[in-house]
């Protein structure tokens, strides 16, 4: 019989004899912890070549001795148990193992169930980090703390025969190791990479775990080409597990003292980070310079919710000084919302209250127009998909007050109200799908002042009729002998909406639509409410799929489509002429992921007037395994921009396999961005890592283009001791965010290792 039939049998077997199956139970046997109320009742167990003693008083082990108690084991040459205080003395080739933490040496005398005694020169190898080391002495202080004598420590690895140093090493007066709170802090240390002594540190405190731990985090060092040299000595204080703080103070070669700090709040009902920069006289500006960013969100009473996104600089120039700055963390950096949101929703009903307000940081060389504040903006929207007779309706009202400086948007301020009302009939199955669809917009606005037609009013409505088509067809295929299903689907999407004169409105939130295969299939070519412009087009396209039958991934997939038009469009933006082509550019696309290693997508907006392409970006990415990806992409846009991306992290050597990959590799990264038509880099991230198994190095450059006033450049040099600290500036966050699928080369295990994986 089988193992997996024995295992069912029991319950076969009570089933016909018509009673209740057998529930198996957990047994704390192999809990990864022992709960301290079943400690005292556990057996000891004794095993040598020679046992003698009293029953109940004292107990001696001799030769190949051993003593167990739990997930404490004792082995030694000899071994004394006095029962009675459980008092151990093990004398000869000593290794005990607590819980997966091994100790080996001469001599140890210790309380087995409490954990206290002492161990002379002794060496150790801790579970939580893999570190290790020796000491003169070892005093056990519970089961969670010891106190290391004279000792050293640290997570490096002596290859045999190797004369080399390690790679870094801890030596200390006295080691104190908290399992506990998941820490150790060293007294009179001494840092040693690789063999040369750094400063000595009274104190250093290090983590054993990934845990938080209130304390002084690593200083950071860089070189920044207009703050100078850059010093910060962060803080980080865990106020408690649902709140913690940062303090980062700077110190600025060229600019002065930097004070900055970070806040961070989780709880049942809200959550949020609060950050905060203060700069007092900047010696290169000649003032004071602040930032400051708050994220909040709440649910309040009544199903209400609140989200907060503030930010704030001092000046125009903060985006340029201050690339990093978090108050900067924008896609826009020169454009800062400052937004506030109150939401609520029930059914098919949803309602918000928004206030939003932009700071815009001008360049006098490249001026830009505000974008105008929402003070403030009220919405409401009706869904609802289940309409009788398989109708769906969605119902959208807007009230919204736009506010800016007219002398820069050449148009006044006002306020706008809209409802846009939809009713659609889908009918749809498995190989086609008809969705008619109507729609209507209404809009009433109120200016401050008078428009150039004299105007102080004005009113729109806009109907809007489509209708939106698809089959699908698949079959069969092999190619290159795999088993493949291919489909085709042509789609056919017809949008009519009458001209109503707009042209004379201001423009507070409309723009054009980026022309891609997902807004080619829509209504309207423009986002936002000032413009509905005036079609009668019908979109064409065709798609086709490669989907592998086994697992139904997606393989490659092939598109195009194109609008033809069948009267001019006359609702334009920025008093542009009425589009009046009869057939629009083409849209090419095409993505293929044959398999895990590669992986390339292209898309060609092509012109069939002028027979050229007026828009195109094409990627591939190659990533064969681990700490090997290449990633390219081509972008241009006709008589504007082209230019080529390339980013990567590889092995500088031949080397294929395993986490890490061992002592002694580099490693190439970076990030190159070149316009062809400028022929200079906009953006350079060029680095090397170093993996030293038990250290990483990175040393990176980076150049940032931050307008005419020239680029920023920053020198980013750290070593990563680990298990230990961090020394320099950290680079791996730039590294993430500019290489796609960049993999940290080493790292302490997220978790702790099973006490079962040193089982003795």
């Amino acid at each position: 019989m089988s193992l997996a039939a024995c295992a069912l049998w029991p319950t076969v077997q009570a089933q016909e004899d018509g009673l209740p199956a057998p529930v198996l139970r957990s047994s704390p046997a192999l809990g990864e912890t022992i709960s301290p109320d079943v400690r005292p009742e556990l057996p000891v167990f004794v095993e040598g070549d020679r046992i003698s003693g009293r029953s109940e008083l004292e107990t001696l082990i001799e030769g190949d001795a051993t003593l167990r108690r739990g997930d404490t084991l004792i082995r030694a040459e000899r071994i004394e148990y006095d029962q009675a205080e459980d008092l151990a003395r093990a004398r000869g080739d000593v290794r005990i193992n607590r819980a997966g933490d091994v100790f080996e040496g001469p001599q140890l005398e210790m309380h087995v169930d409490a954990f206290e005694g002492f161990f002379t020169e002794p060496t150790y190898r801790l579970r939580s980090t893999e570190g290790y080391g020796q000491a003169s002495r070892i005093d056990f202080l519970g089961p969670d703390r010891a106190l290391v004598r004279q000792g050293t420590y640290t997570t490096c690895e002596r290859e045999p025969g190797s004369s080399w140093p390690l790679g870094w090493l801890l030596t200390a007066d006295r080691l104190y190791i908290d399992n506990e709170s998941e820490t150790g802090l060293a007294l009179g240390a001494t840092v040693r990479f690789l063999g040369v002594p750094l400063l000595p540190i009274p104190v250093l405190s290090f983590p054993l775990t990934d845990k938080r731990k209130s304390g002084v985090l690593t200083p950071t060092l860089a070189v920044n080409n207009r703050s100078g040299v850059e010093l910060t000595v962060p803080y980080y204080w865990d106020i408690a597990p649902n709140r913690d703080a940062t303090f980062s103070p700077t110190l600025m070669s060229r600019r002065g003292l930097q004070l900055s700090g970070e806040f961070r709040y989780l709880e049942p009902l809200y959550s949020g980070t609060t950050g905060l920069s203060y700069l007092p006289g900047d010696n290169l500006r000649g003032r004071d310079r602040w930032a400051y960013n708050v994220r909040h969100a709440q649910v309040l009473p009544a199903g209400v919710g609140l989200s907060l996104n503030l930010n704030r600089v001092s000046d125009d120039d903060y985006w340029r000084d201050f690339t990093r700055s978090p108050a900067i963390a924008s896609l826009t950096p020169r454009l800062l919302a400052s937004d506030a949101v109150l939401s609520w929703g029930r059914g098919n009903f949803a309602a918000h209250a928004r206030t939003l307000r932009w700071q815009t940081l001008q360049d006098v060389t490249a001026p830009i127009v505000p974008p105008y504040d929402r003070l403030p903006q009220l919405q409401g929207r009706y869904t609802n998909l289940e309409l009788l007779g398989g109708f769906s309706s969605y119902v959208e009202a807007d009230y919204t007050r736009f506010s800016a400086e007219p002398a820069l948007t050449r148009q006044p301020n006002g306020e706008r109200a809209y409802v846009m009302a939809q009713f659609a009939r889908p009918w749809q199955a498995p190989g086609w799908f008809v969705i008619p669809r109507v729609q209507l917009h209404a809009t009433q606005y109120q200016f401050d002042a008078p428009l150039a037609n004299g105007l102080t009013s004005a009113e729109r409505s806009v109907p809007t009729f489509s209708l939106d088509t698809g089959l699908l067809f698949d079959r069969q295929v092999s190619l290159f002998g795999r088993p493949l299903v291919q489909t085709l689907e042509p789609r056919a999407f017809y949008a009519y909406t009458p001209f109503r004169e707009q042209n004379y409105l201001p423009n507070y939130d409309s723009g054009q639509h980026d022309f891609n295969f997902a807004t080619i299939f829509t209504e309207n070519p423009y986002v936002g409410h000032d413009r509905i412009a005036d079609t009668n087009l019908l979109t064409l396209g065709l798609t086709s799929r490669l989907q592998d039958v086994a697992t139904g991934g997606e393989l490659a997939r092939f598109g195009l489509a194109q609008r033809l038009r069948y009267e001019d469009q006359r609702v334009t933006l920025g008093g542009a002429p009425p589009i009046a082509d009869r057939f629009s550019d083409i849209l090419l696309g095409a993505s293929v992921n044959w398999s895990p290693t590669w992986a390339s997508e292209a898309t060609v907006q092509y012109n069939p007037r002028t027979d050229r392409s007026e828009r195109a970006t094409i990627g591939a990415r190659y990533n064969p395994g681990p700490f090997r990806t290449v990633s390219a992409a081509y972008r241009t846009q006709r008589l504007l921009s082209e230019q080529v991306d390339l980013a990567w992290q590889w092995p500088l050597q031949d080397l294929w396999a395993g986490r890490g990959n061992g002592n002694g590799r580099w490693y190439s990264v970076g990030r190159l961005n070149f316009s062809l038509k400028d022929r200079e880099l906009v953006d350079t991230i060029v680095g090397v890592e170093y993996d030293g198994c038990c250290w990483v190095g990175r040393l990176v450059f980076e150049r940032l283009q931050t307008g005419s006033a020239g680029p920023n450049k920053r020198l980013l040099f750290q070593i990563e001791l680990l298990g230990l600290s961090r020394v320099g500036t950290n680079a791996v966050t730039l590294l993430r965010d500019n290489i796609p699928r960049y993999q940290l080369l080493r790292s302490l295990p997220g978790t702790p290792r099973s006490r079962f994986t040193e089982y003795d």
